[in-house]
């Protein structure tokens, strides 16, 4: 069984997690800064085996895309075209970085960790990558 990795992708930095090989725990992995994204997946699956890419699907309250969708789109389309026989799988990512703050916060980190938005990324990361393996377990998908 391959891992899943999940892409936080934002213009500056993209936050990454991934699972263990038998797809139970996330962990952040790391952030990469978005120009080099491509070319760290390369290198990472070159390693490792992954069998699905979770990517956040930026919503509004209203459910509705939000302006970031125009960012992310050209990435997906990208990774797609680079990596076709892995599956890509969205999920919400409403309130990750949010969540992702106030777990930085309840560990005790020091107020220059929370406010490192790398830190930030990788910890959005995992928890959609979290919510994805959740919601698997849960059935719903």
């Amino acid at each position: 069984m391959g891992r899943i990795l999940a892409i936080d992708y934002g213009q500056k930095r993209v936050g990454l997690a991934v699972t263990d090989e038998g797809q139970i725990i996330a962990s952040p992995l790391t952030t990469v800064h978005s120009k080099d994204i491509i070319s760290f997946l390369k290198d990472y699956l070159s390693k490792e085996k992954v069998e699905l890419f979770v990517i956040g699907e930026p919503k509004q309250m209203n459910n509705t895309a939000s302006e970031s969708v125009r960012f992310i789109e050209p990435f997906v389309r990208l990774l797609v075209k680079e990596f076709p026989e892995i599956p890509v799988e969205r999920v919400d990512e409403r309130f990750t970085s949010m969540i992702a703050k106030r777990a930085i916060l309840d560990m005790g980190a020091k107020k220059k960790d929370r406010q490192n938005k790398a830190l930030i990324d990788t910890v959005s990361a995992a928890i959609i990558l979290q919510s994805y393996l959740e919601s698997r377990t849960a059935g719903q998908r």
